[in-house]
């Protein structure tokens, strides 16, 4: 039976056999049991299948049974020598630690061998945000009768009314959407279902692209995507970016403007209008409340920007 191209990228795995098998066992974990999304069971392969190649390379290491906590450390501090950014290295100790864990849940292993292994500090930085000034020209910029601008505007709409990850907007089928009610029901992180407002200016995008612009996209095989691409299929996440990256250069935005703005200014300018902030963790879908408090930082940096540049006593 042939495999599906999902399938076969995650099953190659380019460690030693030796190694292999516990990773790509460790991979179907995340895919069937935490539902993880490919880009991240991806990315976690690549990490493994690295660090197994250097493990391998050890006289005294015939698996991942043998590995002990100073053998882990040394892979760890040779990435330190090869200039990755502290992001990816931090990722790949998270790889590491996590696959650790599992092998001591399915009694692969009797320890942990990454307890002692500690990443880099990671300094916070602030989300990149749009003012609402900038998303209004962001989303008038598709302002044309074609389809492609009614998908465009539709999609960019929907994605500042809603807080929505790339993924998620690429993801979004027929059947998740109300416009009546208007709400959206997403699947984020995990498989896991949110439902999320959607405002009415998304919702008169979005009737208007369903009418006269997404006919236009549909071919012999297309499905119940929402946003269809010129071939008919779903939009993906390259082409998400190149859209609003498109569209922000015709607005005559300045900024680096990246897809994920749209999704923190959704999170800003409703903490800067006074929402409540478990109410904007629950319509962005944070596990913990943590991850939404960093918003407030945003809005405290944007009071603080306001404040050095029209209070009188700090002009120079």
């Amino acid at each position: 039976m042939a495999r599906s191209s999902s399938s076969r990228s995650l099953a190659l795995s380019r460690a030693p056999a030796a190694f292999a098998g516990d990773i790509d066992g460790f991979i179907a974990f995340l895919d069937l049991e935490r539902g993880l999304s490919r880009h991240t069971r991806e990315n976690y392969q690549r990490d493994l299948d690295q660090c197994a190649k250097f493990l391998s390379e050890k006289k005294d290491v015939a698996d991942w049974r043998t590995v002990d906590a100073a053998q882990a450390a040394e892979w760890f501090h040779s990435l330190s020598r090869r200039e990755f950014a502290p992001a990816s290295l931090a990722r790949k100790l998270t790889a590491l630690r996590v696959f650790a864990r599992h092998l001591v849940r399915e009694k692969l292993r009797a320890d942990d061998f990454t307890t002692l292994l500690t990443g880099p500090k990671l300094g916070r930085r602030l989300p990149e945000t749009l003012s609402a000034e900038e998303i209004a020209r962001l989303i008038a910029a598709p302002n044309g009768g074609d389809p492609a601008s009614l998908r465009d505007r539709a999609l960019l709409e929907l994605f500042y009314s809603s807080g929505l990850r790339v993924s998620e907007l690429a993801e979004v089928m027929l059947q998740q959407l109300d416009l009546e009610q208007g709400f959206l029901r997403v699947f984020g992180k995990g498989s896991k279902e949110r439902v999320v407002p959607v405002g009415g200016r998304a919702c008169d995008a979005l009737a208007l692209y369903l009418a006269a612009g997404r006919p236009h996209f549909v071919k012999a095989r297309t499905g119940s995507q929402l946003f269809l691409s010129n071939r008919g299929g779903a939009l993906s996440r390259i082409t998400l970016w190149y859209i609003v990256k498109k569209h922000a250069r015709r607005a005559g935005i300045t900024k680096n403007v990246k897809p994920h703005a749209l999704r923190h200014s959704f999170a800003t300018h409703l903490l800067g209008g006074g929402a409540d902030l478990r109410a904007i963790q629950e319509m962005l879908g944070h596990a913990s409340i943590a991850t939404t408090q960093i918003y407030t930082a945003v809005e405290s940096q944007r009071l603080l920007d306001h404040h050095a540049k029209f209070h009188p006593r700090n002009r120079t």
